[in-house]
């Protein structure tokens, strides 16, 4: 299943999305993934989790490029539970506009997988055209 975190900058989705992480991690049976645009929240998480940071990662530049990365991720890993993606919009050259297809993708990944993916988006519902918020769980 594919949740999203959905809210202008400042109104607290990655803390919600660090909280979330936590809790997980003490509960799954598998592995725990939170991406990032960069290390400043690695120590806000607990240390089972797994921390990746995008600024390691520069020549990933699109959403074809990113879902590569993210299948090279669980093929590393076939126990992974959860990935959390922060500020997806900050990654690479993310737009709105490519955010249905990116989520249409996760969502396939997710089933084929049997994983969860926790993405927060700094926009508000209303900014996602194209994006069907039935398909998805909405998490605030």
């Amino acid at each position: 299943m594919v949740k999203l975190l959905i809210g202008n900058k400042g109104s607290g989705k990655t803390k919600q999305m660090i909280d979330l992480a936590n809790e997980n991690v003490e509960n799954s049976r598998g592995s725990v993934i939170f991406i990032n645009r960069n290390s400043r929240l690695m120590y806000d998480l607990k240390y089972r989790i797994r921390v990746v940071c995008m600024e390691d990662y520069e020549h990933i530049t699109n959403s074809d490029e990113y879902i590569g990365f993210l299948y090279g991720i669980i093929s590393s890993d076939h126990d992974i539970e959860y990935i959390f993606i922060d500020s997806i919009l900050k990654h690479a050259d993310f737009s709105v506009e490519d955010l249905p297809e990116f989520l249409q993708r996760l969502q396939l990944m997710s089933k084929d997988e049997g994983m969860d993916f926790v993405v927060s988006l700094s926009a508000e519902a209303d900014e996602l055209v194209g994006v069907n918020l039935d398909e998805y769980e909405v998490l605030n």
